[in-house]
């Protein structure tokens, strides 16, 4: 299994409260990967913690390290605009800038340098194609994105996310909010960009994480407590808090 990013006894605190605790797992390279388990777990947290947005919380202490591209983004002196473009996050609700459906897609590859009409037009139809939502907007890139509905919103914030071209695309419960539809037209994006992208999921349907996933990582009382390709992960789970999280005993 080639991996893209390694967590290496990372533990996260919140004053006296371990979010996680000491967790060590490989992430696979262009596999969807989803962390499951129940409420107030660590698995946002973790998944924050991989692209370095975890440490914008007050009073939050880190220890351990994330290893990317051979390198701990939490060593001193790494870039973090950096590791945060090659890491994209796609939160729970989506947050459209105040602006046209265009230019929240502009807005990244502008910061970044792109400046030229015609490459700009470009990107903006490629990655609202990747995000399958340019068929429903690309006669209206003008009017303010805070128009579309939140499943559009939603796939626009993922054109969003793709136009500075991550590496890693980290997804928050990224459908908790939507209805069936776009769930699905959600879903079916994820698995069409795996081929290009790394990505991590948390959710907390396991329908979505039999349906989506490559590898599972099951998370409990902020400990890692067992991962593998999904396959075997939902066939034969080996510890016993797994089997009963399967079962539905608690959530």
């Amino acid at each position: 299994m080639d991996t893209v990013i390694q967590s290496l006894g990372l533990t996260v605190a919140y004053g006296s409260q371990r979010a996680i605790d000491n967790v060590t797992v490989s992430f696979p390279e262009r596999q969807i990967t989803a962390i499951i388990g129940p409420s107030g777990c660590g698995k946002s947290t973790l998944l924050r913690s991989l692209c370095r947005l975890v440490e914008l919380t007050d009073g939050v202490e880190i220890w351990g390290r994330v290893i990317f591209d051979s390198e701990d983004i939490y060593a001193p002196g790494v870039d973090v605009t950096d590791v945060r473009k090659r890491i994209g996050l796609l939160a729970q609700r989506p947050y459209p800038l105040p602006m046209s459906i265009y230019e929240n897609v502009a807005y990244g590859p502008r910061i970044y340098g792109i400046r030229q009409r015609s490459a700009l037009d470009e990107l903006v139809e490629k990655e609202l194609q990747a995000a399958g939502l340019w068929e429903e907007v690309r006669h209206r890139l003008n009017e303010p994105a805070s128009a579309l509905s939140i499943g559009q919103q939603q796939r626009l914030c993922l054109a969003r996310g793709l136009a500075v071209e991550p590496e890693v695309l980290l997804c928050d419960e990224v459908t908790s909010s939507l209805d069936p539809l776009s769930t699905q037209r959600i879903e079916s994006r994820l698995i069409e960009l795996k081929q290009q992208y790394s990505i991590i999921l948390v959710t907390h349907v396991l329908r979505q994480a039999r349906h989506l996933a490559d590898y599972v990582v099951f998370m409990y009382m902020g400990e890692l407590i067992e991962h593998g390709p999904s396959e075997e992960f939902f066939a034969n789970p080996k510890h016993e808090k797994t089997r009963a999280y399967l079962a539905g005993e608690f959530y």
